[in-house]
């Protein structure tokens, strides 16, 4: 593998070294014994180890994907720090040819049936309890926490976020809350618990129901929380006061957002609130991560899941009959969040290792890690926007956001 890895390395090497001059070496063969540099340094911050010459083409063309795709399919394996590893990869995914960036921003369509959904959520969530408890946090809470001060610690931080989103909503007591995409059933716990709300929350994991049902068995609620296996276009039990979104319109697909902000607007009656927490593009057109960013995350960690800018959220979502009036952002949140679920990835990847094939703990090391790095850059963003049915009257809303922060 020697000479055809020098003689495909060398150039690219050279033209690297001389439009980024990065703090990175090469090796390759018996124990990396040959050896290309990318830049002056005196010690590399970064080292990338080829393991097979397949990762050549991935190496040479590099877009977020395909050094992605390198690392997770074990061709090249790299050392030194994460921060230090994605910024490299960037940098490197800058110097690609100058198309390479704009197919990063090319608008995709998936077309999204009931079964896709559920094998999409099935494939990301349904790894197992085990492993997501590793780094979730004892909340078992997967979306962005709420730094109200700044140095919470996570759990402190999800049980904040929790509540913020209850107390936005105004949730009263013995009021029916719809929770669509419930997770591990933490939302509806607090709810019943702390608010007093009568509850239904709907998976499409398996593993995610079958852990909620039994924390709310743990919790005594069984009586006040009902935790379904079920598509939310399949609840007909309407109407609800409230109703919660967290981290779940993702799936939906671009095309069907006004059908699915619709179906919020049946279930939810006239004088009803609803809230819709998920992560948005930063593109003005919809557009996908920069560099092959989000076609990484298609292809190895949330299939089909198409990401809207805030403006298509907001038309959508009129489209639907809601009207929006409170919107926050709460990008920085999400980088704290995700660099602590990184950080915790990477302390207890002993007990990680061995739940997980050693592909799967390569995609989630590096995709953890990545989101932190693209909220911190601002590539990706996250909203919580607050919303009722339209053409409703002024007279019933505050005066001021004061009750949110009571």
């Amino acid at each position: 593998m020697g000479s055809i890895v020098e003689r495909a390395l060398q150039p690219w090497a050279q033209r690297v070294k001389t439009q980024a001059n990065l703090p990175v070496r090469l090796r390759w063969g018996d124990a990396g014994s040959s050896a290309l540099a990318l830049g002056d340094f005196v010690e590399p911050q970064v080292e990338i180890l080829v393991r097979d010459a397949s990762a050549l083409p991935l190496l040479i063309d590099p877009g977020l994907d395909t050094l992605g795709q390198a690392y997770v399919e074990g061709l090249i394996d790299v050392n030194g720090s994460l921060s230090e590893i994605l910024a490299v990869a960037h940098r490197l995914a800058e110097t690609a040819e100058p198309e390479k960036g704009l197919l990063g921003r090319i608008r995709r369509r998936f077309g999204h049936t009931r079964e896709s959904d559920a094998e999409a959520i099935q494939y990301h969530y349904d790894v197992s309890n085990e492993f997501y408890a590793q780094w979730l946090g004892q909340g078992m809470v997967y979306s962005c926490a709420y730094f109200e001060n700044g140095d919470e610690t996570l759990d402190e931080a999800q049980v904040k976020k929790i509540d913020h989103i209850l107390t936005k909503i105004r949730l009263q007591p013995g009021q029916r809350l719809f929770d669509i995409g419930c997770g591990w059933g933490a939302l509806v716990l607090r709810a019943a618990q702390k608010f007093g709300a009568r509850c239904v929350g709907v998976t499409l994991s398996t593993k995610q129901f079958e852990l909620a049902r039994e924390r709310v068995r743990a919790a005594g609620l069984e009586d006040r929380i009902d935790i379904r296996l079920q598509d939310y276009r399949d609840v007909s039990d309407g109407p609800f006061d409230r109703i919660t979104s967290v981290g779940m319109f993702e799936h939906v697909g671009l095309d069907n957002l006004a059908a699915y902000f619709g179906h919020i607007r049946a279930l939810l009656k006239p004088d009803g609130w609803a809230m819709n927490h998920g992560i948005t593009s930063t593109d003005a057109m919809d557009g996908e991560t920069s560099f092959g960013g989000g076609r990484f995350i298609d292809r190895y960690v949330f299939p089909r899941g198409e990401l809207p800018h805030i403006s298509t959220v907001l038309r959508t979502l009129q489209e639907g009959g809601l009207e929006a009036f409170d919107v926050e952002n709460l990008r920085r949140h999400y980088m704290r969040t995700t660099e602590l679920w990184s950080a915790a990835f990477e302390a207890n990847t002993e007990r990680i290792k061995p739940l997980v094939d050693e592909r799967r703990w390569r995609i989630w090391r590096i995709y953890l890690a990545g989101c932190a790095w693209a909220f911190d850059h601002d590539e990706v963003a996250i909203y919580q926007v607050l919303c009722r049915p339209a053409g409703q009257s002024a007279q019933a809303l505050p005066w001021s956001r004061g009750w949110m922060y009571r």
